[in-house]
C-alpha cells in the first residue's frame, strides 16, 4: 500500500506530501502545518455539500426517467416516437425545480481581468496538462508563423505542382507568399496599392513608407496601425502592427531563403494568435490516482514558475523545449515596447463528481478530486502572483480556473463558496480566483442566467460545450425514446438555441470588456481549409473566443479575429437586444433530439451508425486505458483523424445505451461490432509501436472489457460520464504494470 501522512484527520499520499512540502509551499509565505489543517477544514466543510449535489442529480434524473415513462404508459408519446407535450415537460421540469425562476436583470461584477479575456478576442487553446511537452507547446502558442501555418496545412492546395516534398516547393511557397500578401491587404491595407508590390518598407517620422515596384512611395489607410519595429528606420528587420487589438510581425530578413523569393525580403508573418491556453486537469487527462495527480500539479509548478522544461530526441538530436521569453520592439517614439510571449494561461479543475486516493479519510475514502484541484491549483498559483517567475502570467494579480461540468445554479455557488475559502485559506483578497463556467451540461444551460449570478463577481468565461452538452441531452432524456442519429444532432433545434443563448445570456449579464464568452472546439485537426472556411462563424456569433486544436490552428483561426471586429458585433447585438421582444428560446433548447424517422431507417443504417460509434468508442478507450492518453488524434472509421477525449467517448457510449435501450439494437448485435472494429483499430495503431493490440484476447484484455463496460453499463452511470469506469480499468492496468 502506498506510503501515507497523517495530517488533521486524513491520510495524504507521501508522493503529494513532499511535493507541497518541499516544491510548493517554499517562497509562498503559507505556513505548512497551517495549510494541511486547511485542507482538511476544506474537505470538512465542503465534502457533505459536495454529496449533496450529487444525489441532487440523482433525484432529478429519477424523477424525469418516471416522468418520461408515465407519459408512454399513457400513450402520449408511444415511448418518444410522437411529439412531446413540450408545455407540459416544461411545467414539469419548472415543478421540480430542474428549471429555476430568472430573476431580475444584472452585470458581472468581475474586476483585475487581463486584456486576453476583457478586451482582445482571439483563439483559445486546450491541452492536456499531463503531458509538459504539450503544455509548453501550448504556452508558446502566443505567436505563430503564418508562413509555416500555411505550408503545411491543406488551407493551400496542392494543385498545379504545389504540394508538398520532402525538401522546400518554391511553387507551394509563392502560393503561401500570395496568400499572406492577401491577408496583410485585407487587414492592414496600402493606399489604393497591394502589400504584392512591396520592395522595401521603412519608417519615416514615426510613419511607415512603401517603396513600390512602380517607385511610387505609399503608406497605410490607417497609419495608426503600425505600432513599433526592430532595426533601423531605414533598414527595419521587423515591422509590428495592431489590428482589432491583436498583433502582426512582418518579419524582414534578407538571408533568410524564402525572402529571397520576395521583392521586399519578406521572411515570415508573425501572428498573435492562441490569446489564452486552458491547461486541462479533466477530460483530455487520465490522472487515477496520486502519482498521476502530483505529475500534473508539478507541471502547472513549472508553468507558474516559468521554469517548466521538455527534452526529447528528434533526428538523433536532443532538444529542450522551454516557455519562450516576452518579445520586444520599439515603439513609434523609440521607447521599448514589450509584449508577452506566452499566452495567458487558465487551468481547468475537474467537476464534482470524482474522488482521488491523493488524499483519504481515515477509514480510506477519497476524497472529493474538484475540491482538492481548487486548493492545489491555486496555491501553485501563488508563484505567479508573488513574482517568482521570471515570466508573469497574469498581469492583473488574478487566477483563472474552469469549471467544468456543473450541474445548476446551486453548483457554481458550491464553486464559488469553495474558491471564497480557499482564497480566505491562503491570504488572498476575495475574488482573487476567476471563474470559468462551462455550459456544457443541460441544467445549466437551461438555467445559465442564474449561474452567471452566482458567480457573478469572479466569472470570467463561459464556453459551450458542444459534445458534454450533447452526451448529457441524451443520457437525461434516456427514457424519453431513441435519440436522433449522432451526425444529424447538429441540426436539431436545441443545439442553436444552445449557442445562441449562451452569448446573449453573457452579453445581456455585462460581459463585454469583463469576460469571455467561448465556443467549442474544431475537433479536425487535418482539415483546416475546412476550418478557415467555417469557423468565422464563431466570432461572427459575438463569441470573443474559440477553441482549437493545435497551435497552428490557432495562427489559421486568429485570422477571423483580424477580419471580424467582435468587439463591434457585440454592440450590435446589444443594440438590437434592447429593442426586440425577448426571446430566450427555453422551448428549443428543451426540445428533445428524438430520432424522427426510425421506421425508415434501414437494418444497414443501423448497423453504419453502431459501427461508427463503436469503433471512434475503441479507438479512444484503448490508448486512454493502456497508454494513459486522455486526448489524441483518433482515426474514425474513414480513417480521418478527429480530436477525442472523454466527452466525445460520452456521446458515442450513451448514443449506443439508447439505442440498446429502445430495442433498435441488441445485446449480440453490439458485441458482434465490438469484435470487428477491436480488429480495424488494431490495424489503423499497427504502426504505433506502445500499442497494445485488443482482437488477440478479447475476453482478458482490460481496455476491450471497459468498452464494453461503458455500454453494457453506460445507461446507469451517473449523468452518463465515462469517467468512473475508466479509471477503475485504468487503475487494473497500472497495478499490472
Amino acid at each position: 500500500m502506498d506510503k501515507r501522512v497523517i495530517k488533521n484527520g486524513y491520510k495524504v499520499a507521501e508522493c503529494l506530501y513532499n511535493f507541497v512540502e518541499h516544491e510548493v509551499l517554499p517562497g509562498t509565505g503559507i505556513d505548512a502545518e497551517g495549510f494541511w489543517l486547511s485542507m482538511a477544514n476544506l474537505f470538512n466543510e465542503f465534502t457533505p455539500q459536495n454529496e449533496q449535489l450529487l444525489a441532487t442529480r440523482i433525484k432529478f434524473q429519477t424523477q424525469i426517467d418516471a416522468w418520461h415513462l408515465a407519459q408512454g404508459q399513457a400513450g402520449n408519446n408511444q415511448g418518444g416516437n410522437d411529439v412531446i407535450d413540450q408545455a407540459k415537460y416544461q411545467q414539469f421540469l419548472t415543478d421540480i425545480g430542474y428549471i429555476v425562476e430568472e430573476k431580475e436583470d444584472f452585470s458581472i461584477t468581475t474586476a483585475y481581468v487581463d486584456d486576453e479575456v476583457g478586451k482582445v478576442a482571439g483563439p483559445q487553446l486546450v491541452v492536456p496538462l499531463m503531458n509538459a511537452r504539450f503544455a509548453i507547446n501550448a504556452a508558446n502558442a502566443r505567436w505563430g508563423s503564418l508562413y509555416d501555418a500555411l505550408y503545411g496545412t491543406d488551407v493551400i492546395s496542392d494543385d498545379n505542382g504545389a504540394g508538398i516534398t520532402r525538401h522546400y516547393n518554391p511553387v507551394r511557397g509563392a502560393k503561401v507568399q500570395a496568400y499572406a500578401r492577401q491577408f496583410l491587404d485585407e487587414v492592414i491595407p496600402l493606399q489604393d496599392r497591394s502589400h504584392g508590390e512591396v520592395v522595401s518598407y521603412q519608417i519615416a517620422n514615426s510613419a511607415l513608407v512603401v517603396n513600390l515596384q512602380s517607385g511610387e512611395l505609399v503608406s497605410l489607410q490607417q497609419p495608426d496601425k503600425l505600432v513599433g519595429f526592430n532595426g533601423d528606420e531605414q533598414n527595419p528587420s521587423a515591422l509590428l502592427f495592431k489590428n482589432n487589438g491583436l498583433h502582426i510581425e512582418i518579419k524582414i530578413d534578407p538571408s533568410m531563403p524564402v525572402a529571397k523569393t520576395d521583392p521586399a525580403s519578406v521572411a515570415d508573418i508573425i501572428l498573435e494568435s492562441a490569446l489564452s491556453v486552458i491547461q486541462d486537469c479533466e477530460d483530455s487527462i487520465s490522472a487515477v490516482d496520486a502519482e498521476d495527480k502530483t505529475a500534473v500539479y508539478r507541471n502547472w509548478l513549472g508553468l507558474m514558475k516559468g521554469d517548466l522544461t521538455e527534452t526529447l530526441e528528434k533526428n538523433g538530436i536532443s532538444i529542450t523545449r522551454q516557455l519562450n521569453a516576452d518579445r520586444y520592439y520599439k515603439a513609434l517614439d523609440n521607447q521599448e515596447l514589450v509584449l508577452p510571449g506566452r499566452s495567458l494561461l487558465f487551468v481547468r479543475n475537474v467537476g464534482h463528481l470524482m474522488t482521488n486516493d491523493a488524499v483519504l479519510t481515515l477509514d480510506n475514502q477519497e476524497v472529493p478530486e474538484g475540491i482538492l484541484d481548487g486548493l492545489m491549483t491555486t496555491l501553485i498559483s501563488l508563484h505567479d502572483l508573488k513574482g517568482h517567475s521570471g515570466f508573469k502570467n497574469s498581469r492583473q494579480g488574478s487566477i483563472y480556473i474552469v469549471k467544468p461540468k456543473m450541474h445548476g445554479p446551486e453548483e457554481v455557488a458550491f464553486s464559488n463558496a469553495l474558491f471564497t475559502r480557499i482564497e480566505e485559506s491562503l491570504g488572498l483578497a476575495t475574488n482573487t480566483i476567476k471563474m470559468g463556467i462551462m455550459d456544457e451540461e443541460r441544467r445549466t444551460s437551461v438555467n445559465l442566467k442564474e449561474c452567471i449570478r452566482a458567480s457573478k463577481d469572479r466569472v470570467a468565461f463561459i464556453n459551450t460545450g458542444f459534445l458534454d452538452r450533447t452526451g448529457d441531452e441524451i443520457h437525461t432524456s434516456m427514457q424519453a425514446g431513441p435519440m436522433a442519429q449522432k451526425e444529424l444532432m447538429k441540426n436539431e433545434k436545441w443545439i442553436s438555441a444552445y449557442e445562441n443563448r449562451n452569448v446573449r445570456i453573457g452579453l445581456q449579464a455585462g460581459f463585454k470588456g469583463k469576460a469571455q464568452i467561448g465556443k467549442g472546439m474544431w475537433a479536425i485537426p487535418d482539415q483546416m481549409s475546412a476550418m478557415v472556411k467555417t469557423k468565422i462563424g464563431h466570432p461572427q456569433s459575438g463569441a470573443n473566443c474559440a477553441w482549437v486544436p493545435s497551435p497552428t490552428a490557432a495562427t489559421l483561426h486568429v485570422l477571423h479575429y483580424h477580419q471580424v471586429n467582435v468587439s463591434d458585433v457585440q454592440d450590435k447585438m446589444l443594440q438590437q437586444f434592447a429593442v426586440e421582444i425577448e426571446n430566450n428560446q427555453l422551448t428549443e433548447l428543451l426540445t428533445i433530439p428524438l430520432l424522427k424517422n426510425q421506421h425508415s431507417l434501414s437494418p444497414q443504417d443501423i448497423q453504419n451508425e453502431l459501427d461508427n460509434n463503436i469503433q471512434g468508442l475503441l479507438g479512444y478507450v484503448v490508448r486512454w486505458i493502456d497508454q494513459g492518453t486522455g486526448c489524441s488524434k483518433v482515426p474514425d472509421i474513414h480513417d480521418v483523424g478527429r480530436m477525442e477525449d472523454r466527452a466525445t467517448l460520452r456521446i458515442s457510449s450513451q448514443h449506443i445505451c439508447n439505442w440498446l435501450h429502445h430495442g433498435l439494437l441488441t445485446r449480440d448485435q453490439v458485441m458482434a461490432s465490438l469484435h470487428r472494429m477491436a480488429k480495424v483499430v488494431d490495424m489503423q495503431n499497427i504502426t504505433d509501436v506502445r500499442y497494445q493490440p485488443m482482437a488477440e484476447n478479447l475476453e482478458t484484455n482490460i481496455a476491450f472489457l471497459a468498452a464494453v463496460d461503458l455500454i453494457f453499463k453506460g445507461k446507469f452511470q451517473p449523468s452518463g460520464y465515462t469517467e468512473p469506469l475508466l479509471h477503475q480499468r485504468r487503475v487494473e492496468v497500472k497495478a499490472i504494470n
